[in-house]
């Protein structure tokens, strides 16, 4: 009769006296503690935290890959003597010492601050006032609107290669000056003058890009202040200045930041205007062009061009925070 109590007492069903796994056998079966399925709200939580960086994973690894870890690359390889086929050492700040004596160097500093000074006020006056033509609701707009934004989706090469037809001595251009008996003139022969045309396909590939900007931001311009200008007596530029200008400010800005950024690292159109030596005795060389020539090639220069590079960098984000900056001074 002990015996029998005994093992009814202690028998693995029994909740007084749990069975050899103790609490772990109830912990370990489907409905114990560790089986039980998480409260919706956790779920949800926890898919909150999750699903932002499962969307945005793509992105961040193309950025990794090609943004970021080249960008590392870059900067390791400044401190180095290494080239295309040759690993580097470490030379510490000889490579940028070395710009400071690189003649070449200064050269492409200048034409890259000058291009800077003729391109940005031309790309952001010009593209507003565009904006503003273009806005008007008259016949045939949209034909002269799709006209100006082609040269932005034309590729860089094919617009190049037109205008270096157009300004070749015996070219459209040329022939037509010889035509009025001005002469011919050595828009691609000349220093300044191939800088200058290069400037000017810039500024005509941009003007349709930064002209959908603008119309952007001239579509949020309440139409009652340009009534009240008028109604004061404010004529078209009055309006133009004390209204428009004031109203479409950041965009100016921003439009001022990115084409600074964008004309300091100019290459595609110097390179095919000038040709891969930049012009006559290599005084149209740009940044850009310099870090090319130097890097590439069975006997390039890759801890050179680094350095090239990172300077190049460091000046164009110096460019944007002065822009930003002027434009929060003005502001105060």
């Amino acid at each position: 009769m002990a015996t029998s109590t005994v093992t009814r007492s202690q028998g693995p069903g029994r909740p007084d006296r749990p069975g050899p796994l103790g609490r772990l056998g109830r912990l370990a079966r489907p409905g114990g503690a560790a089986g039980r399925t998480p409260p919706p709200a956790v779920r949800v939580r926890r898919q909150l935290v999750t699903s932002p960086w499962l969307f945005a994973a793509p992105g961040l690894l193309i950025t990794a890959v090609f943004i970021l870890y080249p960008f590392v690359f870059t900067v390791i390889n400044s401190f180095t003597d290494r080239r295309t086929l040759l690993p580097g050492h470490y030379v510490g700040l000889a490579n940028f010492r070395e710009l400071l004596h690189d003649d070449m160097f200064w050269i492409g500093l200048r034409n890259s601050t000058v291009y800077v000074l003729g391109v940005v006020p031309a790309l952001v006056i010009l593209p507003l006032l565009l904006a503003l033509l273009v806005q008007r609701n008259i016949p045939g707009i949209t034909f002269f609107r799709s006209a100006f934004y082609t040269p932005v989706v034309a590729s860089v090469v094919v617009v190049g290669l037109i205008w270096v037809w157009l300004l070749d001595e015996r070219g459209l251009v040329n022939s037509l000056l010889e035509a009025v008996g001005v002469g011919k003139v050595g828009f691609l022969s000349d220093q300044w003058l191939l800088l200058f045309s290069a400037m000017t396909v810039t500024v005509w590939k941009g003007l349709g890009y930064y002209m959908i900007i603008y119309l952007a931001a001239l579509a949020n311009v309440p139409r009652e202040l340009h009534e009240a200008a008028a109604v004061d007596g404010a004529g078209a530029v009055r309006r133009f200045l004390t209204v428009t200008v004031p109203a479409v400010r950041s965009t100016m800005v921003l439009v001022a930041a990115l084409s600074s950024v964008a004309a300091f690292k100019v290459f595609s159109e110097v390179y095919l205007m000038a040709g891969p030596n930049g012009g006559p005795a290599g005084e149209d060389t740009t940044l850009v062009m310099l870090v090319q020539r130097t890097g590439t090639g069975l006997s390039g220069r890759v801890g050179y061009a680094s350095a090239l590079s990172l300077v190049v960098f460091v000046v164009a984000v110096v460019l944007m925070l002065l822009v930003l900056r002027a434009d929060r001074r003005e502001e105060s």
